[in-house]
């Protein structure tokens, strides 16, 4: 590693140090739970691990959306912070269970396509290409999420809506690539850093130009959390500049730019 790159390095260590010590001084060792989405998982575990060592906090992620999730909020069980799209969030903000004014843009995922390990990889180089790919498989699959949503309305665009519907496949109960790897689709389009790496699957590259509208995250602090400092320093990490590199470590684009300071108290 060059000088630039230890200094970068010494720089991440000092800022995620002086956050998180400076929150296990107040309240000391924490056990937090951030509950995430399929989207926001890989990221929020990168940063989350490099928050616990460095803090002594035990930090535990857990994905669950949906029913499932507000299951487990209605009745009480452990959340201290959620990680989630803009919806989930709002959702969560409207049955009072996020503090005011903690609401803080995480991250931005692009969309990408997926075949099934081994398979031909096709040209979606440019906006032709790829729209000549869709046309030659013989069948496509994405959910009814943010990506997939994306991905319809990019379908829409090249006038493709008819032409694809009997051979697409909305996914429920899973990501994408795990219909893939299954062999019950052809090309897979979800978003990048869900799909990179998925076993039985080889990632083909980013949909081109206009067509890669990325799903918006964003993360904040629950009412329920009880133990709200050590919360507060998490998400201020997890927001921070000194975060980026280890959230595009996850094929993700942090969305704030605001420096790593503790989440403001709630008047």
């Amino acid at each position: 590693m060059g000088g630039g790159g230890r200094a970068a390095a010494a720089g991440l260590v000092a800022v995620l140090f002086a956050v998180a010590w400076s929150s296990r001084d107040a309240v000391g060792a924490a056990e937090l739970v951030i509950m995430t989405n399929q989207g926001t998982t890989p990221g929020v575990r990168e940063v989350a691990a490099a928050f616990e060592r460095a803090s002594g906090h035990k930090i535990t992620v857990i994905q669950e959306a949906g029913a499932a999730l507000e299951r487990r909020l209605a009745s009480g069980g452990q959340a201290d912070v959620i990680a989630t799209n803009p919806s989930g969030i709002a959702d969560q903000v409207r049955k009072d269970r996020i503090v005011p004014g903690t609401v803080v843009p995480f991250v931005m995922a692009g969309l990408g396509l997926s075949v099934r390990a081994g398979a031909p990889k096709p040209d979606i180089s440019t906006v032709e290409s790829y729209k000549a790919a869709l046309l030659a498989a013989k069948s496509i699959g994405y959910s009814r999420g943010c990506s997939g949503t994306h991905v319809a309305e990019g379908i829409e665009k090249l006038g493709l809506t008819e032409a694809l519907k009997p051979k697409t496949v909305f996914t429920v109960d899973g990501p994408v690539v795990e219909f893939l790897a299954k062999g019950n689709i052809e090309v897979g389009l979800q978003q990048t850093n869900i799909m990179v790496g998925a076993p039985g699957t080889d990632y083909v590259g980013a949909l081109p130009g206009f067509l890669n509208v990325p799903c918006p995250s964003s993360v904040a602090l629950m009412s329920a959390s009880k133990q709200p400092e050590a919360a507060r320093a998490l998400i201020a990490f997890m927001t921070s500049p000194e975060a980026a590199p280890l959230l595009r470590k996850t094929f993700v684009e942090p969305a704030a730019v605001a420096p790593a300071k503790p989440v403001p108290a709630r008047p």
